[in-house]
């Protein structure tokens, strides 16, 4: 059983998938980091500093007016529907990029591949290339025949 988990862990798909999920990983840290510390901040200045993060509705009479949200959610259950908003602004962004992103590596790609993708004839088969060569060997007269006769041409 060892033996076979062994196998299977170190199969070339198993370890190129790994690969991918680290790289995966860094590269979602850059995308995120790009859309909350370079467009966040420009969304909000643009936007007058409006900071959805902040917005819940009570669900305890415990919980202060004016509180931010942590100190709220400590103070008693609240519904953070603020916080929400800007998770799914952020993801929208996040994906926003990532299209971008995206979008420009297929053009590369396609690029490319339209370098390295050089039409090539198809092969003739030897058959046709047989009946090529009779053809044109009749018809520039050097064919003769079984006995040595070359063949007559019509009127």
């Amino acid at each position: 059983m060892l033996e076979e988990f062994k196998k299977f862990a170190l199969r070339g798909n198993v370890v190129d998938l790994a690969v991918g999920v680290i790289i995966g990983v860094a590269f979602g840290a850059i995308v995120t980091s790009l859309v909350e510390d370079i467009i966040m901040p420009i969304i909000g200045a643009a936007t007058g500093g409006l900071d959805f993060s902040n917005y819940y509705l009570p669900l305890s009479s415990a919980v202060q007016d004016g509180a931010s949200y942590a100190d709220a959610k400590k103070q008693g259950a609240v519904v953070g529907y603020g916080q929400f908003i800007t998770v799914a602004l952020n993801f929208l962004l996040v994906a926003w990029v990532l299209f971008f992103v995206i979008r420009g590596m297929n053009k590369l790609k396609r690029q490319e591949d339209a370098k390295t993708d050089v039409p090539q004839a198809p092969e003739i088969p030897a058959d046709v290339k047989l009946l090529s060569e009779i053809r044109d060997l009749l018809a520039t007269g050097q064919a003769t025949g079984a006995a040595g006769i070359k063949p007559v041409r019509g009127p």
